[in-house]
């Protein structure tokens, strides 16, 4: 089975609420939404994020949006005001995230359809 980085099947967002931080994730067709159910678990998010995440994660689903959403309790050293963390907001919480190598079996991604570049500025 490939090992593919997890934006290989997804993309994603996070942000933050006092001292905790959340990750979307969007997954890029519903195969690979169902693969991320099955397999993107509360227990695994944590585990990536190691002792970033000193609170309980909660995934909550988003299926009419192919999506995941995880709470990171405890994750930010007290919140933006408080912290003396490089990213007490949370933002890059989701590319880490997304940055992670899984083992996603060949038909999962032969469901991803490619995203055309963007189209090209005029030039004035």
């Amino acid at each position: 089975m490939p090992r593919v980085p997890l934006e290989a099947i997804a993309w994603g967002r996070s942000g933050d609420k006092g001292n905790a931080s959340n990750v979307g994730l969007i997954a890029r067709s519903p195969a690979a939404f169902e693969w991320m159910r099955e397999h993107l678990t509360p227990q695994w998010v944590k585990e990536v994020f190691g002792g970033v995440v000193r609170g309980p994660v909660e995934r909550f689903e988003l299926p009419n949006l192919l999506a995941l959403n995880f709470i990171l309790h405890d994750s930010l050293g007290g919140g933006g005001s408080e912290s003396l963390l490089t990213d007490s907001q949370g933002k890059t919480h989701a590319q880490g995230l997304l940055q992670v190598e899984v083992e996603v079996p060949e038909e999962i991604l032969a469901s991803i359809t490619p995203t055309p570049p963007a189209a090209a500025k005029p030039s004035s």
